[in-house]
């Protein structure tokens, strides 16, 4: 069984988070939400979550993927943790999946994994992740360069959490699980 870690840090985009964890928990995959402090964490909205476990209390632990969803202030959050920063550069040195939508990509980019990549991420943090390096695809809604997946917003993030299934259960899973969802995937 595939795992996965998603971080969650208080300012966190709900329905990047929850659509995350929700898709992949239906595909099969083991998904842990961490939070970096104890007890609910709000997000960005008011939403209240209650990650199952602590950031501390998994971060040497090996995940197939781990996944940033955005939002502010929680996306800085996760950029000024360096816990975080830290275990993302484990996960990419390993070949895990390393992920992240809206404005995390600029958390992949403090834990130096994007320079030179391409990447895709919300309009308004574009310019700096250009400034340090990366290659932005602003038109481009999911972005995968090697292990390193990007997208771009809440409207995004259906089409994110199935191409992570995608590359972790295979496009079959994808065509399963879209038989319920309906979502339009790949164009």
């Amino acid at each position: 069984m595939k795992k996965a870690l998603i971080l969650l840090a208080p300012g966190f985009e709900e329905i990047e988070a929850v659509t995350i964890i929700d898709v992949l928990r239906r595909a099969g995959v083991e998904v842990l939400a961490a939070g970096l402090a104890a007890g609910a964490i709000t997000g960005a909205r008011g939403v209240r979550i209650m990650p199952d476990a602590l950031l501390e209390d998994v971060r040497d632990a090996t995940f197939d993927l781990v996944a940033l969803p955005g939002g502010l202030p929680g996306a800085r959050a996760l950029g000024a943790d360096e816990r975080v920063l830290a275990l993302l550069r484990k996960a990419q040195a390993r070949g895990s999946l390393t992920a992240a939508i809206c404005a995390a990509p600029t958390v992949l980019a403090r834990a130096g994994l994007c320079r030179g990549r391409r990447i895709t991420a919300h309009p308004t943090v574009c310019d700096e992740l250009e400034a340090g390096g990366a290659v932005v695809l602003r038109q481009e809604r999911v972005v995968a360069d090697g292990t390193l997946v990007t997208s771009q917003a809440p409207g995004t993030a259906l089409e994110f959490a199935c191409r992570l299934v995608a590359l972790l259960c295979g496009e079959a899973k994808v065509r399963e699980l879209n038989a319920g969802l309906l979502a339009r995937l790949g164009g």
